[in-house]
């Protein structure tokens, strides 16, 4: 197909050609892995533990719909209802998955969302699969969101705001007390992805919802478990009636096997470590260290971020791809964010900080950056 051929060929032209590569590093900034859970043994061995308890399957076998829906899954989904202070949980296959199939649904046909214009891909997939009408508003900008908040919020129809609060390619948050205010002013509800604050922020890393005290007043919430917590899958966490209506409408819900009862015991697991570690405080530490570092050397470029994920604007494919090779060559896992996975002009250095990196890790990043 020529339309194949033409567009790899303006991807590379772009300098902006994806390819899939081991990545061999010798200090991690790069991953999600924000608190080490991916490498935490003890978490093994729990998962194994919380899987002998239940009768032995490999995989779910199907839908939960059908013969997918094992013990191991309810009884999760109450364990994170709980921990997130919320009435029901729904797992999902991915935090894409979740997204999509979240957005997709939740509203119909005369209903409005908006959106940060920051929203995630796996977001706006699955709002631009809904019925319902979608506006964006510039990035973490409240002003822009009461301006179409007084154009579309006039009771003839639903509107659903979408943010993020930590996002992934600036580490920012909104200002998630004044949004949700803001929301509630308009007769409007809120949808969170918490998928970088899990595990980061607010009591046992439960999330910058809880942490603000939010939990009661958002609408639904979008965890994932392929970050902090160092495993895969997502939950929406939300009312008994939404969970109730997403196992009806979801179609990434409904229609694909359920994952396996492994990865839902991880998901326990690591719920239960967030619970017992110090992790979180490390990973504190190591985020207000490197902005002392940035500040003491004045360094300019960098967004400001309180989260794990760090990021320094260097415009240009090409200006990026070779400061990152530059800090690859001594060790340092940074990697490019080129366009267009960002707007053209926003390429980046993603720096992602974990609570097992060192002092002397961090300072020598910033030193070389």
């Amino acid at each position: 197909m020529n339309h194949i051929h033409k567009k790899l060929d303006e991807r590379a032209e772009a300098n902006a050609l994806r390819s899939l590569q081991q990545r061999h590093f010798t200090t991690d900034f790069y991953s999600n892995d924000y608190i080490g859970f991916s490498r935490n043994s003890a978490i093994a061995q729990r998962a194994d533990e919380i899987l002998a308890a239940y009768p032995f399957h490999n995989g779910a076998t199907g839908s939960r719909l059908l013969s997918g829906n094992l013990p191991i899954f309810a009884d999760t989904e109450r364990y994170i209802a709980d921990f997130h202070q919320a009435e029901a949980a729904l797992l999902y296959n991915s935090g894409y998955d979740a997204n999509v199939g979240f957005f997709s649904c939740i509203l119909t046909k005369g209903d409005i969302i908006l959106y940060d214009s920051y929203c995630h891909a796996s977001i706006r997939d699955g709002i631009s699969l809904s019925l319902a009408k979608s506006y964006k508003f510039r990035h973490n900008d409240l002003a822009h969101l009461e301006e179409l908040l007084q154009r579309f919020a006039t009771g003839e129809a639903t509107v659903l705001i979408a943010t993020e609060s930590v996002f992934s390619m600036d580490g920012d948050s909104p200002h998630l007390p004044e949004l949700v205010a803001l929301a509630e002013r308009y007769g409007a509800y809120v949808a969170i992805d918490e998928a970088h604050a899990l595990g980061v922020f607010g009591e046992y890393g439960s999330g910058l919802v809880q942490a603000e005290g939010l939990a009661h007043r958002v609408f639904a919430r979008i965890v994932t478990y392929g970050k902090a917590l160092g495993a895969h899958g997502a939950a929406v966490v939300a009312s008994d009636e939404v969970v109730q209506y997403l196992l009806n409408f979801s179609r990434s819900f409904i229609y694909t096997t359920a994952m396996s009862p492994h990865s839902v015991a991880l998901i326990r697991a690591g719920y239960e470590q967030l619970r017992s570690t110090g992790a979180i405080a490390g990973l504190q530490d190591n985020i207000r260290y490197f902005r002392q570092q940035l500040e003491q050397r004045q360094l300019d470029g960098f967004i400001d971020s309180q989260s794990a994920i760090q990021a320094k604007v260097v415009s240009g494919n090409e200006r990026v791809k070779t400061l990152a090779a530059e800090l690859q060559s001594k060790g340092f896992g940074v990697l490019p964010i080129l366009s267009p996975t960002v707007p053209a002009g926003q390429e980046r250095l993603r720096i992602c900080l974990h609570s097992y990196n060192t002092l002397e890790e961090i300072s020598g990043l910033v030193v070389s950056v």
